[in-house]
């Protein structure tokens, strides 16, 4: 939840910025010949319902079921003035309710420590700006809004800079992406349209016909006090070249006073594309570890098969900073600091995934897609279909099916200071979304 406003330590208000913003998509009538405006956005209803295992947290309202819904508005707008400046403004509505939320709440009620492992929301305590404000907020139901997007782009010949809140991707992984250190996706996450964004500059700048230099600087506040400080910022580099048939990415920064760099490859082995990534992080931190290397390589192809177009990938992925303990991850301060950050959501060093796609119809997709961590073995299996009923209408409907035994990670584990396990509960669910 986003803490009460302080003028002192936030630099905008919610409701001024939007105004603000208001006055600048609808400009004078004199002006309006120098802009151009382009919006769209969409409604997504969910519904889901979940089985928990037995002695799971989720488990602890004694249900067979959880029956749980949400929604999500999402209102997009961009405008431009003399191809040279753009604003971008998304904001958003999202209200979630149910079984689910009540179980957690009832379970971190008795056990408030066990929130160890639960990663942050959407929170602005770490932000530059204070732009989500929750509207209510109770034990069964929530409801907030914010603002996903404000960002002014200056774009030039030679390149662009773009200032504010925004979303940036490094990296070339499909679910695991070790130089994607932005609010990354959790692997588990099926539904991928837009990373939660962040307040950033990008300085982007060409190099030459081949090459592309990209510079961030994030600026954070420290939860503890609301002051900004460098602790907690990031800064960094990348330089994306080609090196005869082969992509080449090289990136280097500080990220929470760590130091990280990496490379990437992307190339391709006759029909199929590869692509590998690597990074080394140096801990700037008191734990037995000096650093930790991540390691994410996959491979992906498209092709056709009684005649239905299919396509699929396969990926590894390898990081140093991780354990099979999973009861006592908890005494692993660089892991949990990146969980709670909301960088890291699996606590393994080795994971596998996979998956398949198939054209059934030309509005009607099914996806599969498989997540194992070899060293216990254990996992997660998610078949789901997407369909285009209508030109402005999007049907999905799909699983997430867990697999694993007691003390594994995706099937069963102890927490530390309670009775009960950690287990994800076996879920099915149906979306409906609706573009304008």
């Amino acid at each position: 939840m986003a803490r009460p406003w302080n003028n002192s330590q936030k630099p905008a208000k919610l409701f001024p910025t939007v105004l603000l913003v208001f006055c600048l998509l609808c400009p004078p009538a004199h002006c309006e010949s120098a802009f151009s405006l382009d919006s769209g956005g969409h409604l997504r209803l969910r519904g889901s319902v979940s089985d928990p295992a037995a002695g799971s947290r989720l488990a602890a309202l004694d249900r067979d079921r959880l029956h749980d819904g949400a929604f999500e508005f999402r209102s997009k707008h961009a405008v431009r003035l003399k191809q040279a400046w753009q604003l971008d403004l998304h904001y958003e509505m999202i209200g979630t309710a149910g079984e689910t939320r009540q179980a957690k709440a009832f379970f971190f009620d008795q056990y408030p420590a066990a929130g160890l492992f639960i990663p942050a929301g959407t929170s602005d305590d770490r932000r530059l700006m204070d732009l989500t404000h929750v509207i209510t907020d109770q034990t069964d139901y929530q409801v907030y809004h914010r603002l996903d997007r404000l960002t002014v782009t200056a774009q030039q010949d030679w390149g662009s800079l773009r200032v504010g809140r925004q979303a940036l991707t490094w990296g070339n992984g499909f679910l695991f992406n070790p130089m994607d250190l932005f609010n990354p996706f959790s692997p588990t996450d099926v539904e991928r349209d837009y990373k939660i964004g962040d307040d950033m500059a990008t300085l982007q700048a060409y190099t030459g016909a081949t090459g592309e230099m990209q510079v961030l600087y994030v600026p954070r506040r420290d939860p503890e006090t609301g002051e900004i400080e460098w602790e907690q910022s990031s800064a960094a580099a990348k330089y994306h070249t080609y090196v005869g048939s082969l992509e080449m990415d090289v990136m280097a920064g500080v990220h929470y006073e760590d130091i990280v760099a990496g490379i990437g490859w992307i190339g391709y082995l006759g029909s199929a594309a590869w692509r590998l990534d690597a990074t080394y992080t140096w801990i700037d931190d008191e734990s037995e570890e000096s650093g930790f290397a991540s390691i994410a390589a996959n491979l992906d192809y498209s092709w056709l098969w009684w005649g239905k177009n299919i396509y699929g990938w396969i990926e590894c992925f390898y990081t140093g900073l991780g354990t099979s303990e999973y009861e006592t991850a908890w005494q692993d301060p660089p892991l949990m600091a990146r969980i709670a950050r909301g960088e890291r959501f699996t606590l393994g060093r080795v994971y596998f995934d996979a998956k398949l796609q198939v054209e059934l119809h030309p509005l009607l997709n099914g996806h599969i897609t498989v997540i194992t961590n070899p060293q216990d073995p254990s996992g997660v299996f998610q078949p789901r279909l997407v369909w285009d009923s209508a030109q402005n209408l999007q049907v999905t409907a799909g699983a997430n099916l867990y697999y694993g035994g007691s003390d594994t990670e995706f099937g069963s584990f102890d927490l530390p200071v309670s009775s009960f396990q950690e287990a994800p509960a076996d879920n099915i669910y149906i979306w409906m979304s609706f573009y304008y």
